[in-house]
């Protein structure tokens, strides 16, 4: 590893400018975000994927890999990637830090505790938490908070199913409130959201004052503001608030900040991160999580409004498996060649593609090489995309690095050069909140209607009441199936999306219809990833990928 006082001097960071933690890993101040662009007319590129499999089809090693190679090619390039949480790790996908000879390292750090950034978030969030409570049983300076109406939860960084719903303020008088509430994982915390949406300190503390809390006894609106809450969390995010710059496995300068989920927050990293990246890089590559139709159409529909900001070209990760996945072959089966599978689930591919195209942008497919592909395989997902007029490119970065990746850095720099952006927003943030909802599902996700439960319902009348109706929307949905349904694969027609409840993220600027039976609290799979990690009397870890 080179030492990160190097990587810093290739973006031109001054070394007294750095904070660091230890040789390889150090925090950029937020000043570097304004400074007038080191290259004219920076790309930005944004690398998003198809539906895929539980175990992902790695979009942040193609990412990885792609930024490699447009070094290799001479380009000065820096990926920014969002912070893995601890739940995934220890779960069913393992960690968020590539693969192969496409990876950010120091690998163990990033994905162990890092720089302390998710800590941050979890105790700012928590202490908001805190407050909460201690209102309700304050005598002297209580606001009348009616805990029936309290939608504010706890948070913690690890799938934990049996936390999604518990009762606090048992053992009596002195400790507190009883009341119903739960937790959901820190990277679903509207504290996440608000410090990946933030521009800065001022309107960190803004956002964190306009935290949605519940209502008075006589139903007046409470936000964090009205117990002087956002002063004492913004403290606590003085340093998680400023992006982390680390190194790929072959050098490459890596900023890595924020980790909101797609599935159940915005998936994708902070707005600081992607603006320091565009001053300092001639192009940035960045990745929204899961499919398109969750971490990317965030990206773009709330991301880009908010940074004023549009990406050049689009790379879409595909892969063999996935595809043959989504044409109905069992997982257990994926690594035997299946060109009929191929042929039904390239459709899941098609409407990704559409999917771009719906924001006037222009879309690159990356065919993620995994070594039980078969060459007939590849090719066939290849003439698919040049006969509908797609460039693509196998990109083989899990086992040659940047330099299987080389043809697609050079589609890429020749695409981002010749598409001038048209980038537009999928919807207008003046629309209904139904409307919002509805051009989501049926343009983007291909549903037939949508449909609100009486909870919802009654969630759509607070937000019209509370003024709120003009805030983005942030679907949580499962990554599994273009609809809220993960057993339908391919592209599903005909469906209903059904709304659960729609939460408030008033300081993030967004609202959260919470579709089908996705949880905003993950449980661990049968058997977690955690059961493999150990670490010997050198300190060396093993088992965590």
């Amino acid at each position: 590893m080179r030492p990160a006082t190097e990587v810093a001097a290739e973006l031109g960071i001054n070394n007294d400018d750095l904070e660091l933690y230890g040789k390889y890993k150090a925090k950029v101040p937020l000043f570097y975000k304004k400074k007038k662009p080191r290259f004219d007319n920076p790309k930005l590129i944004l690398v998003s994927a198809i539906s895929p499999t539980p175990a992902g089809e790695g979009k942040t090693t193609v990412s990885i890999g792609l930024s490699q190679a447009l070094n290799r090619i001479n380009k000065q390039a820096t990926v920014v990637l969002r912070e893995p949480s601890l739940g995934p790790v220890f779960g069913i996908k393992g960690g968020a830090t590539g693969g192969g000879y496409s990876q950010v390292i120091p690998m163990e750090d990033i994905n162990l505790h890092f720089t302390g950034d998710f800590a941050a978030i979890e105790k700012a969030h928590n202490l908001l938490s805190a407050l909460i409570d201690n209102n309700i049983q304050s005598k002297n300076r209580s606001l009348n908070l009616d805990p029936r109406t309290i939608s504010w939860k706890r948070v913690m960084d690890m799938n934990d199913r049996s936390l999604r719903n518990v009762v606090v303020g048992l053992g009596g008088t002195a400790s507190g409130v009883p009341r119903e509430t739960g937790f959901d994982i820190t990277a679903a915390s509207e504290v996440m959201a608000i410090l990946c949406l933030s521009d800065d300190i001022r309107d960190l503390k803004k956002r964190l004052g306009n935290i949605f809390i519940g209502y008075t006894v006589d139903k007046k609106p409470v936000y964090a503001r009205n117990l002087n809450a956002h002063g004492a969390m913004a403290a606590l995010l003085k340093d998680a608030i400023k992006p982390n710059l680390v190194q790929t496995i072959e050098g490459t300068p890596a900023l890595i900040h924020g980790g909101p989920f797609a599935n159940i927050a915005q998936g994708t990293n902070s707005i600081i991160a992607t603006k320091t990246s565009l001053a300092l890089s001639e192009y940035t590559i960045t990745e929204a999580g899961f499919g398109f139709d969750l971490g990317a159409e965030k990206f773009l529909d709330i991301k880009c409004r908010v940074a004023d900001v549009a990406p050049n070209v689009v790379v879409l990760v595909a892969t063999v498996r996935a595809l043959k996945y989504h044409g109905g072959m069992p997982l257990k089966e994926l690594k035997t060649p299946n060109i009929e599978a191929l042929k039904k689930g390239i459709e899941n591919l098609q409407k990704h593609i559409e999917n771009i195209k719906l924001f006037n942008l222009a879309p690159i497919v990356a065919i993620n090489k995994f070594e039980t592909d078969m060459q007939k395989e590849l090719d066939f997902i290849k003439d698919y995309c040049l006969n509908t007029g797609v460039p693509v490119s196998v990109a083989d970065v899990w086992a040659k690095g940047g330099e299987g990746a080389i043809e697609l850095a050079e589609i890429v720099v020749e695409k981002a050069a010749s598409c001038y952006s048209m980038f537009k927003p999928l919807y207008d943030l003046g629309d209904s909140v139904e409307n919002k909802i509805e051009i989501i599902s049926r343009n983007i996700y291909g549903a037939e209607a949508v449909d609100y439960t009486v909870k919802a319902k009654a969630n759509l009348n607070k937000i019209h009441d509370l003024g709120l109706d003009g805030l983005a929307i942030c679907m949580a949905k499962t990554q599994k199936s273009l609809s809220d349904n993960p057993k339908l694969l391919g592209r599903p027609k005909d469906f209903i999306i059904t709304v659960r409840e729609i939460e408030i993220a008033a300081g993030a600027g967004f609202l959260i219809p919470i579709t089908g039976d996705i949880m905003r609290m993950p449980g661990l799979p049968e058997i977690p990833a955690s059961e493999k990690i150990d670490i010997d009397e050198e300190g060396i870890i093993s088992g965590l990928f």
